[in-house]
Formats: C-alpha cells, sequence, structure tokens
C-alpha cells in the first residue's frame, strides 16, 4: 500500500519543484512521466555532474572524485551549477531532481528561486540495493533501465538511440550502501526544513507503479 501525505495546491503561475529520494529510489523514472504527462523542464544535477565528467570539462575533472568514491559535490559548485541551469529555462515549469540535498542547498534554492512542491520518494533499502544490481543507464541522456521492471526492448541497448548501456560506478553495492548513509545524515534536516515551510508531500512504497498515481494526483493539482 502506497502512504502519501495529502497534496493540496492552490493554483499557481508557475510550476517550481524539486523531487528527493534515496539513490535508486526511482526519481529518474518518476521525472520522465512528470515531464511527458505535464511538459515541464527536467533538470537533473547527477546528469548534468555526469555530462561534465564524460566530456572532461573542469567541471567534470573537479567532481569526479567525489562521484567516483559516491561522495557528495560541495555545495557552493552543485548551488552555482544548479542556478545557472534554472536561469537558462527562464519561466518554464520545472523539475529539480537530487539536488537540493543539503539545508545549505536548500535555503539558498528558495532565495534564489522560490519553490512550491517537494515531492520525496521513500523507498525501502532493501529493494534500494536489490535495484542497483540490475539497474543499467544510457550515459549521454540519462535514461535509466532496470532489469526484470523497466527493461530495454533490446539487451543493452538503449531505447531511443540504439547506443550500448552501461553499469555506473557508483552503483557497486558498497559505494550504494555509503551513499545511502550519507543520504539520510544530509538530507533529514533538508527534509525537516522543507516540512517546515509547508511544501512538502511524501510517498511510500517499493516501486514506481505504486507511487505513480498519488504522485500524478499530486501534480496535477499545479496545472
Amino acid at each position: 500500500m502506497v502512504i502519501v501525505s495529502t497534496c493540496q495546491a492552490a493554483t499557481a503561475a508557475v510550476f517550481r519543484a524539486v523531487i528527493l529520494g534515496a539513490p535508486a529510489s526511482g526519481k529518474g523514472t518518476v521525472s520522465s512521466r512528470i515531464v511527458q504527462q505535464f511538459g515541464v523542464t527536467h533538470i537533473s544535477s547527477g546528469d548534468k555532474l555526469r555530462y561534465h565528467v564524460s566530456v572532461g570539462t573542469d567541471l567534470g575533472k573537479e567532481v569526479k572524485r567525489y562521484i567516483d568514491s559516491g561522495s557528495f559535490v560541495p555545495d557552493d559548485t552543485m548551488i552555482s551549477l544548479i542556478s545557472k541551469e534554472i536561469e537558462s529555462v527562464r519561466d518554464q515549469n520545472w523539475l529539480l531532481d537530487g539536488f537540493p540535498r543539503t539545508l545549505a542547498q536548500a535555503e539558498q534554492l528558495q532565495k534564489l528561486h522560490p519553490i512550491n512542491l517537494v515531492l520525496n520518494l521513500v523507498v525501502p533499502t532493501s529493494v534500494i540495493l536489490d535495484r542497483v544490481t540490475k539497474r543499467w543507464i544510457h550515459l549521454s541522456s540519462g535514461r535509466v533501465y532496470n532489469i526484470g521492471f523497466n527493461d530495454p526492448r533490446v539487451p543493452g541497448k538503449d531505447d531511443v538511440t540504439g547506443e550500448a548501456l552501461c553499469q555506473r560506478e557508483d552503483d557497486k553495492p558498497e559505494v550504494v550502501l555509503k551513499r545511502l548513509k550519507d543520504y539520510a545524515t544530509k538530507t533529514e534536516s533538508v527534509l525537516r526544513y522543507y516540512r517546515d515551510i509547508g511544501v512538502l508531500k511524501e510517498f511510500h512504497g517499493n516501486t514506481t507503479d505504486e507511487m505513480w498515481p498519488a504522485i500524478k494526483s499530486c501534480v496535477a493539482q499545479y496545472f
């Protein structure tokens, strides 16, 4: 059974949202469904960072050490990166995926670009660990596939481009366990902050399909 907090929204001129959840909780899949259903712009901090790493920019070289070890990128670097991405989409409706992850990031984001909804996905640790061993991605686009749940049409190939899929270094079980511990520790204050200002909505479940109807209903109230 999915547990979700009541989602009530006044008619909003714009949709400014954040999706949170532990690594492999389904943020990418839920984000893609929201983008397709409601036509919002998706800004994924992880995708942006991995892009910079893959093309070898100065930022990419700086953050590669953190990504490979499962650690977080410093607040100042992330705030600067995400703020520029938000400014580039101007007045479009947007959804932030994977940011903010610290209280400092959340507070600065609210000052620069106030948000009106935070979706928090809560998935059991045992489910996440099983999921990451079966997760494959298309690196350049960030599309995610899960064997046995969200399989690619052709094994090992991206549905859109036909290019080869790969597994991320930070999906190794020992790295994931460290990331889960770090995530829980660092985001506790973030969740409390968003709860206190009245924009946090939580969804509990084992799969995206379980949580999606409640998430869809919640987001629809903003359009």
